[in-house]
């Protein structure tokens, strides 16, 4: 271990840095797929996962460790921030082709569907039950296509 890192806390932030590419690859695979914007949104939303693990960038929020650390809450930081820029970008681009009302806020929407992505692990660890983040997320759709002009 420590011919590749100086100590623990490098180790820590090799393994940080490398969940949430992987987080971000995969979201970004969605995002890029054929379809509206409310498709790829969804296609991500709803691709598979072990929900009842939780995140694995948002459980890190949990760990005090990484919390105290700037430079171990920096990937943690910069990926939510991604992730809510880039659906936010995603709700942009299908506003302005006309898929939703011109009224919709992209950045709240991003952040409140972010928000419920993150509120869906947290339900369904606490129930047991994956079927209560798939519904959490069911709802946010449902909020959105009623924001889209179709």
């Amino acid at each position: 271990m420590y011919h590749h890192f100086s100590g623990k806390p490098d180790l820590a932030l090799a393994a940080i840095d490398r969940t949430a590419k992987e987080l971000r690859e995969r979201a970004e695979a969605a995002f890029a797929g054929p379809g509206t914007t409310v498709e790829r949104v969804a296609a991500y939303l709803r691709r598979e996962r072990d929900v009842l693990k939780g995140c694995p960038v948002g459980r890190l929020t949990q760990d005090p460790d990484v919390m105290a650390d700037p430079g171990l809450r920096r990937p943690v930081e910069e990926t939510f921030a991604w992730l809510t820029g880039r659906i936010g970008e995603l709700l942009e681009e299908g506003r302005a082709a006309g898929e939703f009302d011109a009224r919709l806020d992209p950045a709240a929407t991003a952040t409140a569907l972010v928000a419920v992505l993150q509120g869906g692990y947290v339900l369904a660890r606490a129930a047991g039950d994956p079927g209560v983040f798939a519904t959490a997320v069911e709802g946010a759709l449902g909020l959105l296509t009623r924001s889209a002009l179709f």
